[in-house]
């Protein structure tokens, strides 16, 4: 197990640096501190395996979400005010009326200080940062450290811990897009497997009908389904962007046109399955476009209304994310 350093440019002043985690097996996890992105995950062969940008600089010219820790609450607050006791926060809206992805300056956007640590069997990247209060209208400071861990076994683990000294909220995600067949290809042909009995339908892009069961539906996935039969189905054709409830932590597995898998295990009660709906080759991601991957963002499900207890981070309660992707290929 190896690990290498690579400074590649600065972002306000701060350095950035790419980490690359390769395993006994040739596998490899190459990271980035500009927001604690997941960059690429490369087989032996040099195939990757999740959509990325042609460098590393390239994710700070332009927001994508690309692989990165997406926060400090991932998806969309309805109405983008929070009410907490007698207090009451204003958000910044950022679609419509609604905050989205932590603001316009979200944790995928910071610096994190980065270092590693290398064991026999595993190595480890890990990046900190401090989100001072106030920063995107959000109280608290909260201190965040996220982690990657690759280990011998094919399989790449993703911890996010914080802690705050107010209330805040705080749910975050890594929003890494799975292409297991390869650039220039698209999700059609992969299948994907939930361990959901259940999902959000939409509104406006937002869950706020509550919860349905996905018996029956085009969002049964408890079978498997090839995303290229049901894609079509879904918000007009343009393909899912819906919560899931799991009830198992080994809640998801995609298997690719190619053979090639990946097991997904996590410890959120939730899962936002999204299919690159949006992407069109323009921009600095002018290699991508709609459908060629699908993003599975472990997360506390959104709620269906204003109550967004679930998501409050309070002093003396440590958070803590863990998913793991397992691959074979």
């Amino acid at each position: 197990m190896t690990v290498t350093m690579t400074r590649y440019g600065t972002k306000n002043g701060e350095q950035e640096y790419e980490y690359t985690m390769t395993n006994h097996n040739g596998l490899q996890a190459l990271v980035l501190n500009y927001g604690a992105t997941l960059e690429k995950i490369l087989t032996p062969a040099g195939d990757n395996l999740i959509l990325s940008l042609d460098s590393p600089k390239a994710y700070d010219q332009e927001r994508n979400f690309l692989g990165g820790t997406v926060g400090r609450v991932v998806g969309r607050l309805p109405g983008h005010v929070w009410r907490f006791g007698d207090q009451e926060i204003v958000l910044p809206k950022g679609e419509g009326e609604n905050a989205i992805h932590g603001g316009a300056e979200g944790l995928d956007t910071q610096v994190f200080t980065g270092s590693y640590r290398e064991f026999a069997d595993y190595d480890e990247v890990y990046f900190t940062f401090l989100d001072p209060a106030g920063h995107n209208d959000f109280p608290g400071n909260v201190r965040v450290t996220v982690t990657y861990r690759l280990d011998d076994e094919d399989k790449l683990t993703y911890h996010v811990d914080a802690t705050t000294d107010a209330p805040t909220l705080f749910n975050p995600t890594n929003h890494v897009y799975f292409a297991l067949d390869g650039e220039g290809s698209t999700v059609d042909d992969t299948t994907l497997t939930l361990a959901c009995d259940f999902y959000a339908p939409l509104t406006d892009h937002l869950p706020i009908d509550g919860w349905a069961p996905v018996a029956d539906t085009p969002f049964d996935f408890t079978q498997g389904q090839r995303l290229g039969d049901v894609m079509p189905q879904v918000l007009d054709g343009a393909g899912f962007d819906h919560p899931f409830l799991n009830k198992s932590a080994q809640a998801a597995t995609l298997v690719g046109e190619s053979g090639r898998k990946m097991h997904l295990t996590t410890t959120a009660p939730g899962i936002v399955i999204y299919t690159a709906n949006h992407f069109d080759h323009t921009g600095v991601a002018h290699n991508i476009g709609q459908h060629a991957g699908v993003a599975l963002e472990a997360q506390i499900p959104p709620a269906s209304g204003l109550d967004w207890s679930a998501i409050t981070l309070l002093p003396g309660q440590p958070y803590r994310l863990t998913t793991s992707w397992q691959f074979e290929f």
